[in-house]
């Protein structure tokens, strides 16, 4: 399922991968070796992010109404 918060997705020359970003989940990211696994893996970390958030009873964040790519 395909989440509706925003990712920015950059190459890091430290990390040698692409990094994905979602500004709306403090300390939600991903990587990968291309643009779209890192999409596929950040869809991954956004679930887990909430599923986590419900356990502990923490408030979810709305998601931004832009997105933003690199």
């Amino acid at each position: 399922m395909q989440s509706r918060y925003p990712t920015i997705i950059e190459w890091s020359e430290e990390d040698n991968a692409y990094i994905a970003l979602v500004p709306d989940l403090p300390g939600c990211f991903a990587d990968g070796q291309t643009r779209e696994e890192a999409a596929r893996n950040a869809e991954v970390v956004i679930n887990e992010w909430i599923e986590v958030a419900r356990e502990e009873g923490r408030k979810i964040p709305a998601a931004s109404a832009h997105i933003a790519v690199r």
